[in-house]
């Protein structure tokens, strides 16, 4: 028995933050996003359409590096900012209200003499012509509400790391930021059409489709806030 006290006393003080060292970050080589910048897609279709000639002197070109050429990200590994603004509220009550009476009775005057020669036996005072008098009622009431309301303003630079078939753009965006032993990270995925993309080489929060959206941190304030797994595990077990 004493065994299993001092196993449950060392499980329930394991701690997640390293000791002595403040968080590691994510090595940015091992990154979704380096990987969609060094590698290539799929090979786009030949277009075997006689190629018009261009001017090659003209200040007026329409390539990506020119004065007027089109800079938002369109490819896999271009990457783009994503605008994060939400500031929603939602609210919720419900109310309510249910009542119910009911009374039943069985009378007996008569029935071949039967409830007579009963009211022989039975005690002063009782009777066998009433047999049954039921009566119930019951009553319910409810009040709930809900107040939600949510605030929360970033930008973060996304790596488009795939170009689906219908023209989508599947976008990656990580961020890690630390101060002293605490490191902030931000987390976007989701799919971009590039005509919504600004000229800015911008795109809001609500046009990313499938958006997931993480805002978080690991170290030693966060440890602290969080149960250790040994307290975890015993919560989970114990039925009371």
């Amino acid at each position: 028995m004493r065994k299993y006290l001092i196993c449950i006393l060392i499980l329930g003080g394991c701690s997640t933050a390293p000791i002595g060292k403040p968080p590691e970050f994510t090595p940015p080589e091992t990154t979704i996003e380096r990987a969609a910048m060094i590698t290539t897609g799929l090979p786009a279709q030949i277009d075997t359409r006689p190629i018009a000639p261009v001017a090659g002197a003209s200040l007026w070109t329409g390539e990506r590096g020119s004065l007027l050429g089109d800079r938002r990200a369109m490819q896999r590994g271009d990457i783009m900012t994503v605008v994060i603004e939400i500031d929603d509220s939602a609210e919720f009550s419900n109310t309510s209200d249910r009542s119910r009476s009911a009374s039943q009775q069985l009378t007996v005057p008569q029935l071949f003499g039967l409830p007579q020669k009963i009211d022989r036996r039975l005690p002063e005072g009782a009777s066998a012509s009433g047999l049954v008098d039921v009566g119930s009622s019951s009553a319910a009431s409810g009040d709930g509400s809900v107040r939600r309301n949510e605030q929360l303003t970033l930008r973060v630079a996304a790596t488009v790391t795939d170009v689906l078939p219908n023209g989508v753009l599947a976008i990656v965006g990580q961020q890690e930021v630390r101060v002293n032993f605490e490191l902030r990270e931000l987390l976007v995925t989701g799919y971009v059409r590039p005509e919504d993309i600004t000229r800015q080489n911008e795109i809001t929060y609500d046009k990313i489709a499938s958006a997931r959206i993480s805002y978080g941190g690991r170290g030693q304030i966060t440890d602290v806030q969080q149960p250790r797994y040994g307290q975890q595990i015993l919560e989970s077990a114990i039925p009371f």
